[in-house]
């Protein structure tokens, strides 16, 4: 079961950038995007062309801001998809999609970006702690869990290019920095570093300014993390960071069964 997460940053103008080949050629089972910044009803119609049988949507209350979708190819269409938290100040959002198989639950989320002001930056720790408290619960009735989406939090300092830069920006506060310590407490794990180690320059975004692409200076801020029962299951960890179309490039996993 491949699973592959990318904040695309707007589906309308990821689709002009080539989303649809990629939607066409990643052979994954489960498509996780966050950021699609729009409902429904304004998702290019050729989406349903794709080898998706299932496109479920959740879309904020705003326009053209946040929203997440998940796409199910068929033999996994029939498994139940829900949207939010049941929390209405972040549901208005649009920024979770639930999906329950068989063997665990997926959620797919666009957490809260911090960087706008210290009320944005407390919304943000006030999702990531209420989020955990329905994650301890899944966990309290034996569910396995993956998580996966944009975090908008490095973690260590192998996480970005200029940690000492940025000791003070949010996305690498230290606050933000032990919220994750916490869900890994928790009982998560983060499945790239589990498989590859203390990889230097893996990134999964970078400012669309000064380059930074080109020079690979990014941040690691889009991860699958799992429960402890799925690590003998994860067989691969990965960031396709040769994908263009979005300042963020898609991340994925691979469960055996």
């Amino acid at each position: 079961m491949k699973l592959i997460s990318w904040n695309v940053n707007g589906i309308r103008a990821v689709f002009k950038k080539g989303f649809d080949s990629f939607m066409q050629a990643c052979d994954c089972d489960v498509l996780c995007l966050q950021e699609t910044k729009a409902s429904p009803e304004q998702f290019p119609e050729e989406l349903k062309k794709g080898p998706f049988s299932q496109i479920h949507s959740a879309s904020a209350k705003r326009k053209g801001y946040s929203g997440v979708a998940t796409f199910l190819k068929p033999d996994f269409s029939d498994a139940p998809t829900t949207a939010g938290l049941g929390i209405d100040k972040y549901d208005t959002e649009g920024r979770v999609l639930r999906t329950d198989f068989e063997k665990f639950v997926l959620y797919n989320v666009y957490f809260p970006n911090g960087t706008s002001g210290a009320e944005r930056l407390e919304y943000k720790m006030e999702f990531y702690a209420d989020f955990l408290k329905i994650l301890k619960k899944d966990i309290a009735s034996a569910r396995e869990i993956a998580i996966c989406g944009d975090f908008n939090i490095a973690h260590r300092s192998i996480d970005l290019a200029r940690p000492k830069n940025n000791e003070k920006n949010s996305g690498f506060l230290l606050i933000e920095r032990q919220m994750l310590d916490t869900y890994l407490s928790a009982g998560f794990v983060d499945s790239f570093r589990h498989l590859k180690g203390p990889i230097e320059g893996a990134y999964s975004w970078w400012d669309y300014r000064f380059h930074a692409r080109d020079n690979n200076v990014g941040w690691r801020i889009d991860y699958f993390y799992i429960t402890e029962g799925l690590k003998p299951f994860l067989k691969d960890a990965f960031i396709l960071n040769d994908v263009y179309g979005s300042d963020h490039c898609p991340v994925g996993i691979v469960l055996e069964f």
